[in-house]
């Protein structure tokens, strides 16, 4: 069962996160308010790990009942993750030397340190590890997941132990304990829900809502066969994003509109048929979020900084178009050419096996 819908919500949200963090070299007053008001948007983010919860139970919750099963299931999951993690780590490794040569000028020492290099590369940089984000600093959410992924065998225990009820008892329950976490001061941002170097317990969160919708979804606890519900729910959580209503009535509504897509697009899944010729790109939002960074030093601290905007011949909303364009390019050569290749070797699976660009997959 394929979610097009989902695609489509994770490739948005990708865009809006890239433009957010792109919008920092804007000039001026712009700078501050365009990110301010992107900046709202932020819980987007915990959309991508319900989803993945969502998916990521819907595909294995009866598939990882032993160590070997568990074992491959792991090594699927970082053989998606860790080829373009550790390649776009290494980009910002080089940027470090190059900054200690003093061959470039580096702002934020904090994000080039060389002690945070093994937390890297073991993927436990968003465990609380580190005081701050360094390098590729959204690869954070790499490391979230790959903690989800390590936990993930005790959902479906969980679900078959006391099912649906439970683990909304056990969501609900950890929810209260990351609570009083933020009250007891715990997470430098304030609150769990703003979590990024703790960002592995905040997307546990998410990813625990994600496979209880996946569960209900399989349940058919509801009969829900019409898309308009769950865009609704989504509106009402950008809604709440925009307007910076409780935090928590974004997530419930977040969490109801993955719900009741779920629902929908498994009811009738020749409905979104419409949407193949776009999944190809709708897949590569993993891509942008990991790329883009590496875009923003090349387009945006090099060639803006110090080329284009000395020159002012070219304002700079138009001139983000292309490392916007960059972005997605790059994303998409890697999805459908080296990334299947790596991913491919890592996981053990035969070339033939792997997907074309035109034919959709399972996350």
């Amino acid at each position: 069962m394929y979610f097009r819908i989902f695609d489509c919500w994770r490739f948005a949200a990708a865009l809006l996160v890239m433009t957010y963090h792109f919008l920092y070299f804007a000039p001026g007053a712009a700078a501050y308010t365009e990110t301010e008001y992107l900046h709202r948007l932020l819980p987007l983010l915990d959309m991508f790990f319900m989803i993945s919860g969502f998916v990521i139970m819907a595909r294995y919750h009866d598939k990882v009942g032993s160590l070997p099963a568990y074992a491959g299931f792991l090594r699927r999951r970082i053989a998606r993750l860790y080829p373009l993690h550790l390649l776009t780590l290494g980009f910002f490794v080089c940027v470090a030397l190059a900054g200690s040569a003093g061959l470039v000028t580096l702002a934020q020492p904090e994000r080039w340190r060389y002690s945070d290099i093994p937390l890297q590369l073991l993927g436990i940089h968003a465990w609380g590890t580190t005081s701050e984000l360094a390098f590729n600093y959204p690869s954070w959410s790499v490391s979230a997941e790959i903690f989800c992924y390590l936990l993930f065998p005790l959902v479906p225990f969980i679900a078959r132990r006391i099912g649906a009820r439970g683990l909304a008892l056990v969501l609900l329950a950890y929810v209260a304990c990351l609570e009083g976490l933020s009250r007891a001061g715990a997470f430098p941002s304030g609150h769990w829900t703003d979590a990024d170097t703790l960002g592995a317990y905040r997307a546990l969160a998410d990813f625990l809502a994600g496979g209880l919708a996946a569960l209900l979804v399989s349940r058919r606890a509801i009969n829900v066969t019409s898309h308009a519900p769950g865009l609704l729910s989504l509106a009402l959580a950008i809604g709440c994003m925009l307007t910076q209503t409780d935090v928590y009535a974004t997530l419930v509504f977040l969490f109801g509109a993955i719900l009741l897509i779920g629902l929908s697009e498994s009811a009738r899944p020749n409905s979104t048929r419409v949407l193949d010729p776009i999944m190809p790109l709708t897949r590569v939002s993993f891509g942008i979020y990991l790329w883009h960074p590496v875009m923003e030093t090349l387009f945006l601290s090099i060639l803006w900084k110090r080329v284009v905007a000395p020159t002012g011949w070219i304002d700079f909303h138009v001139y983000l178009l292309l490392p916007m364009l960059a972005s997605v390019l790059v994303a998409y050569a890697w999805q459908y050419s080296l990334e299947e290749r790596f991913a491919g070797f890592l996981a053990g699976t035969p070339r033939a096996k792997r997907a074309a660009p035109g034919r959709l997959v399972k996350a």
